[in-house]
């Protein structure tokens, strides 16, 4: 059974060395050597992320990619593809999540036979907020709230965590339905999980690294909400027979 973890990067040469050796000493740790491969996709960084991490030469990790930047969902979606596990995660550059997270959500598939999909939340965990400000926690809690209610995904408590993981089955026939290529590319690869009435399994996450935010709260609201119409007039369109 192997597990592929994918993190996308754009302009991260400040961290992303030090995120490499974390998660491969972890997956070194805690998996078989072969079992594990770690995928760094490169959204068209301008500084040298990609050869920070190859330069280290570490056993199961390598860099995917393309040149010109597209975003954090083409980034995510072009390894996804890539990847051969039958467990296919994904995290952010910074660990925001941490390393064992990663582990908690590879126990969950073993776990839950039956499911495809598997996301962090921190609604689910009672100190899943516990590093935000009390304004910031009300803005994201509310950001959830109404985003979920107009996509439609009123059994999840938090579609927004940066930590998901779907079956290699799951992962193949998700993500080459999906084309959005910027940060509202999650909620199209759940729209399209939804609608293959994949089953859906939470897990309480933390955040452990935590970095300031660059959401505006008004501003990015509206144009998830208009993102999320686009997105699912073309999900119900879509033939996934």
């Amino acid at each position: 059974m192997k597990i592929s973890v994918i993190i996308p990067m754009y302009n991260e040469e400040k961290i992303i060395a030090d995120t490499a050796r974390e998660v491969a000493k972890y997956m070194s740790e805690n998996f078989p050597e072969g079992e594990f491969e770690v995928l760094f996709s490169n959204d068209g960084s301008l500084d040298n992320s990609a050869e920070a991490v190859t330069s280290l030469d570490l056993r199961g990790v390598r860099v995917v990619g393309y040149e010109k930047n597209r975003g954090k969902g083409c980034a995510v979606r072009t390894a996804m593809l890539e990847a051969s596990g039958d467990l296919v995660v994904f995290t952010d550059a910074d660990l925001a999540y941490g390393t064992e997270v990663i582990g908690k959500l590879y126990e969950s598939y073993k776990e839950n036979s039956d499911a495809k999909v598997f996301i962090g939340s921190r609604n689910k965990s009672a100190d899943g907020y516990s590093e935000y400000t009390l304004i910031r926690k009300i803005m994201s809690k509310t950001y959830i709230k109404v985003v979920s209610l107009f996509g439609g995904f009123k059994s999840l408590s938090d579609f927004q965590c940066g930590c998901k993981a779907f079956t290699g089955e799951a992962t193949k026939k998700i993500f080459s339905n999906c084309t959005v290529d910027g940060f509202a590319f999650d909620l199209e690869a759940l729209m399209i999980a939804t609608k293959l009435k994949y089953k859906i399994v939470e897990i309480p996450v933390k955040i452990i690294n935590h970095r300031e935010s660059k959401v505006n709260i008004v501003k990015d609201t509206l144009k998830m909400l208009s993102d999320l119409r686009k997105i699912k007039k073309r999900v119900k369109k879509l033939d996934l027979n």
